[in-house]
């Protein structure tokens, strides 16, 4: 009877162990410190945006989720290289497009067909540029973050779905399922994640519902509480932690005088992705001293980042004249 009672006290004491932890998560979960993740995003001042995916290859800047998976095929893709020229702006923190409109993504996903696997023509179907990325930058001291699109469920931009076309016709596409089983992925097999950027938030077609986008963003902070999430284009801080610009698109810049941790994303090309359309790598069509002296420094004093997008070419590497004026800007700054 001693020992059953030893036993059961024993119980009893791992049973409110596993709560008190739970409850600990919770609250370390709703209780970020916002204000300190903030203040710290701010001091990164400047990083690099690097849409790379299969726009690259499609040429195009919105993949439509039909191109033929062999066409993705660098010859020399190189994260490394990224890296140093990102490190050589004085840059602090890079975003990747993990996965952008055609639903393509960078990684082998458990949850749909729809990624890397399909990419025979690279590593057989066996490569993780996620994987690559996230260590080539933090072997540099870089901050990582990625970029995910989220399904459009409009039926104008079905094709761009990652979740079978059928679904959406019957209205029965599980799209926060989707969308928070790869979030899980994303979050459970690499590490840190210092940032989420999220493009097309406000979707709420196809399965999504009002209320759905602020159900994810919880669940990410409930994966890793630090990271911050960055809705494009939103100004609203229960729906991203800074408030976004896409500077290209909306030729809006903070307010003089903000008081909001703010980021604003530009091109350093004419175009997103380095596409054949473009012309031969798409070449820079900003110089150093706009970067430095238009952008990043009075941005920095106004409250705000500075994202300036370097798109790698088809052979996955940043051309030779990307990585030149990023070196002059490295110098500019200094």
């Amino acid at each position: 009877m001693k020992t059953i009672k030893t036993l059961s006290g024993l119980l009893i004491l791992l049973a409110v162990f596993n709560y008190t932890a739970i409850i600990a998560q919770s609250v370390k979960s709703s209780n970020r410190d916002l204000e300190a993740l903030q203040k710290e995003f701010l001091s990164w001042k400047f990083g690099m945006f690097i849409h790379y995916n299969m726009g690259t290859y499609a040429g195009v800047e919105w993949a439509n989720g039909k191109e033929d998976p062999l066409i993705f095929n660098p010859s020399h893709l190189d994260c490394n290289q990224w890296a140093n020229a990102a490190e050589a702006a004085g840059m602090k923190y890079a975003v990747l497009t993990v996965k952008h409109t055609g639903g393509w993504c960078l990684w082998n996903s458990d949850y749909t067909d729809h990624d890397i696997s399909m990419f025979k023509n690279y590593k057989n179907g066996k490569g993780d540029i996620v994987k690559e990325f996230t260590e080539a930058f933090r072997r540099k001291g870089l901050k990582v973050g990625l970029y995910y699109c989220f399904p459009l469920h409009d039926p104008k931009w079905a094709q761009y779905s990652t979740l079978p076309i059928k679904d959406y016709e019957k209205g029965t596409a599980d799209a926060l399922g989707f969308i928070k089983n790869q979030f899980k992925e994303l979050l459970t097999n690499y590490g840190k994640i210092d940032i989420l950027w999220i493009d097309q938030f406000a979707s709420l077609h196809g399965g999504l519902k009002l209320g759905d986008y602020k159900s994810i963003k919880d669940y990410i902070h409930s994966l890793q509480p630090d990271c911050i999430v960055i809705a494009n284009n939103s100004n609203n801080l229960n729906y991203t932690d800074i408030v976004g610009y896409e500077y290209p698109w909306s030729k809006k810049l903070p307010p003089k005088d903000n008081s909001i941790p703010s980021e604003v994303c530009d091109k350093l090309q004419q175009g997103w992705f380095s596409s054949v359309p473009l012309g031969e790598d798409s070449d820079p069509i900003i110089d150093a001293d706009y970067i430095v002296n238009r952008m990043l420094i009075p941005l920095n004093a106004n409250q705000s980042t500075y994202m300036l997008n370097c798109a790698p070419n088809d052979r996955g590497v940043l051309p030779e004249k990307v990585v030149k004026v990023l070196e002059e800007v490295g110098k500019t700054w200094k």
